[in-house]
């Protein structure tokens, strides 16, 4: 990988922890809406996926504008 090989992988990854973490933002709703109460796992993956994923794309917003500006 070159110096900026990290980039394509971290997008598909931060964008793999944003869909899911929807999907689970969906799930505890309507496990809530039921009246029960959502899994440990499924409450923290809505909990901290999302902020995970917005972290690594401010990252590669970041990288951008550097590389950018290197040129």
């Amino acid at each position: 990988m070159s110096i900026t090989g990290y980039r394509r992988p971290l997008t598909i990854a931060a964008a793999v922890v944003a869909l899911l973490s929807l999907a689970a933002v969906g799930g505890v709703m309507a496990i809530a809406a039921a009246g029960s109460a959502a899994p440990a796992w499924m409450t923290s993956l809505a909990l901290y996926g999302l902020p995970a994923a917005f972290l690594a794309m401010l990252v590669l917003v970041v990288d951008a504008v550097v590389q950018r500006r290197r040129k």
